[in-house]
């Protein structure tokens, strides 16, 4: 469906000219919500800063050969309505250092977005930074004498101006508790992620009998409790025992997964969380499901890390453990991994685009927050043997 009529913008008109600045991180993502932003605006004149034919606003952030750098904004951006969209985890980005080649870390990505901010020297009419990956997010609570990045870095981006983050499946939403006066979005692809299994699996069915969701943890519950009410299926969960007593990487390691729940025996499974990292748990899960009698077992996830490679995953897709791994494009994905047959990309891009278009026209984005009706109308579609008739973004 088209994103507003005349009558629409004439109720909410734009509040003023859009513009997209994609750092080098999230250069991909930022080429594809361009696309899609001129098909929302191709009807209205000068939507795009300075009559261009795009949205992106290019900027670069060039670095010295002793490491330092500076953020360099490359056309006016005076009273633009600005959204900053940064990957602060795409390792795929490096720069020269004392003549080798270093990766971008995190902190680079984050130091990069506020260089950016500064360049912007206030002068545009309000900034939005999309990260759909928190920098720090993984780090969202004190347990002991231990930072607190992520609040940390909120603060800082409302302190230079920020006005509004749009983020993607936080690891911890609670952490926008520590800019309570800042406008913080925490959106869910979960229409997006259905859509791509449904596409990828026409032959699954979404029913009692036939398929049940599983939560790896008892901190993905809510994701997979909205999965499981919305398709009305039964869910069940994993409690990780952990050892307390050391830590190994980062983390305490864990003893085992206990399952909770009604018998899957026969039934097609989905496991969502917000990110597979190492991969050990989701493939743990997996197995246990298997030796439970799941008939299929379909991971899925916000955020596809992969940091310990894809052999594991590979070696449980032969033998028939694993029959899918869902993840989107929010993030850098390796090339081994686009090309895995049992990758399904899910495509997040448009509903950027939809979120910014909305934003930009002070329009109510509750029914992006929760697409409740569109996930029953895709199902309904999908029982109905008429998804490929459908025209939902």
């Amino acid at each position: 469906m088209p994103f507003s009529t005349t009558v629409d913008h004439v109720k909410h008109p734009q509040v003023a000219t859009l513009g997209l600045m994609a750092l080098d991180s999230a250069n991909e993502l930022g080429k594809k919500v361009d696309e899609h932003l001129k098909e929302l605006y191709h009807n209205q004149e000068d939507s795009c800063q300075n009559g261009e034919s795009s949205f992106l606003i290019p900027c670069s952030c060039p670095r010295f050969q002793n490491g330092d750098a500076k953020g360099i904004i490359h056309q006016s951006v005076r009273g633009v309505d600005l959204y900053l969209l940064t990957d602060v985890g795409n390792y795929n980005c490096t720069y020269k250092m004392f003549g080798e080649e270093v990766r971008m870390s995190p902190d680079d990505h984050f130091a990069d977005l506020k260089r950016a901010i500064q360049a912007i020297s206030g002068k545009a009419y309000r900034i939005t930074v999309i990260m759909p990956n928190m920098y720090g997010a993984r780090q969202h609570r004190r347990s002991y004498r231990e930072s607190l990045d992520c609040a940390v870095a909120l603060q800082e981006l409302q302190s230079m101006g920020v006005s509004s983050i749009l983020t993607f499946d936080a690891h911890d939403p609670r952490v926008q508790n520590a800019v309570p006066l800042m406008g913080f979005d925490n959106v869910m692809p979960s229409y997006q992620v259905l859509k791509a299994l449904l596409q990828h699996v026409p032959d699954i069915q979404l029913d009692k009998d036939s398929f049940m969701v599983v939560s790896p943890d008892e901190g993905a519950i809510s994701r997979n409790v909205y999965y499981a009410s919305v398709i009305g299926v039964d869910m069940g969960m994993y409690y990780k025992r952990r050892d307390y007593s050391r830590i190994v990487n980062g983390r305490n390691p864990i003893v085992a997964h206990e399952f909770l729940g009604s018998d899957i025996n026969g039934k097609d499974v989905l496991v969502y969380d917000d990110m597979i990292a190492s991969g050990d748990s989701m493939l743990d899960i997996a197995y246990d499901l298997k030796r439970r009698g799941a008939r299929r077992v379909f991971a899925g996830c916000t955020y596809g890390l992969f940091t310990e490679g894809l052999d594991r995953f590979h070696e449980a897709v032969e033998h028939g453990v694993l029959s899918g791994v869902l993840s989107t494009n929010l993030t850098y994905r390796k090339p081994e991994l686009l090309a895995a047959p049992w990758y399904y990309e899910v495509d997040v891009s448009k509903y950027v685009a939809y979120f910014i278009a909305s934003v930009n026209h002070n329009m109510s984005v509750n029914s992006l927050l929760d697409p409740h009706q569109k996930i029953k109308d895709l199902i309904d579609g999908h029982r109905k043997g008429q998804l490929e008739q459908m025209n939902l973004f």
